[in-house]
């Protein structure tokens, strides 16, 4: 009966990891290989550009409600993990995963200090896919100029830490666990599924999201918080996001 149980229990995992990613960042790990094949059959990467941050409509009003209901339809798979979590577990799924701010100054500092570590490399990595032509130019905001750019900009920056980082590695790695996976085997598979979703850009952030995949999956083994790789991988996206926003013009690459 137990082992009856311990299989029942497996399936059970198996099957709500598939659907998870199947309605989150799976789902765009797909959907990036593909357009990164559409992109490499018509013509050589290096001479494409990849865009970010679209415009949804052309009326400001409608674009505006379009980017704020993506951001929050986006964050609903958070939503579900964690409820997953509790109803699993019946634990707070926050403290588990040390996603709350009981220790928002040590985590804020560790978060920057992963910032500076990861946009450095970031960086490196994006010139050198650039130089071999396996990186698409990529415009980190292609959205027209209103009052409300920056503040989108910014939720969009919270959007995508907060889904990769509570998905892809505090639920990943507790259901990896669970299905007894080795901790070097857990970091590189969702550093994989995390390189895969930017493949749409190019081969170069597949590499550096790869990269960024690995030494965040080994902290938080060893700190088991998520929340400084939240503030981290905010600080990325905003000084990206906004900074192009705001720079981008001014230097004769704006939208």
């Amino acid at each position: 009966m137990e082992r009856s149980s311990r299989a029942l229990l497996r399936r059970v995992l198996i099957w709500e990891i598939l659907i998870v990613l199947a309605l989150s960042l799976g789902k765009s790990g797909v959907y990036a290989v593909v357009n990164l094949l559409d992109k490499a059959t018509r013509a050589p990467l290096g001479s494409q550009t990849t865009s970010l941050n679209n415009s949804l409509n052309s009326r400001e009003i409608f674009d505006l409600t379009y980017q704020i209901l993506d951001i929050f339809f986006t964050l609903v798979p958070v939503a579900l993990v964690l409820f997953l979590l509790f109803m699993s577990l019946r634990v707070s799924p926050f403290r588990l995963l040390g996603f709350d701010f009981a220790r928002w100054k040590l985590d804020a500092l560790w978060g920057f200090l992963l910032f500076l570590t990861m946009g450095l490399g970031t960086l490196g990595v994006y010139a050198a896919g650039r130089a071999l032509g396996v990186t698409t130019a990529i415009v980190p905001s292609a959205l027209d100029e209103y009052w409300w750019t920056v503040p989108v900009l910014l939720l969009s920056a919270v959007r995508h830490a907060v889904l990769e980082e509570v998905v892809i590695v505090g639920w990943f790695f507790d259901r990896l666990r669970r299905l007894a996976w080795g901790p070097v085997v857990i970091i590189l598979v969702s550093a994989l599924v995390r390189g895969s979703y930017h493949l749409y850009q190019g081969i170069g952030p597949f590499i550096g999201n790869f990269a960024m995949g690995l030494v965040f999956g080994a902290f938080y083994l060893k700190y088991r918080r998520v929340m400084p790789l939240v503030y981290a991988h905010f600080l990325l996206d905003a000084v990206g996001f906004v900074g192009f926003a705001l720079l981008g013009p001014a230097i004769g690459i704006g939208n």
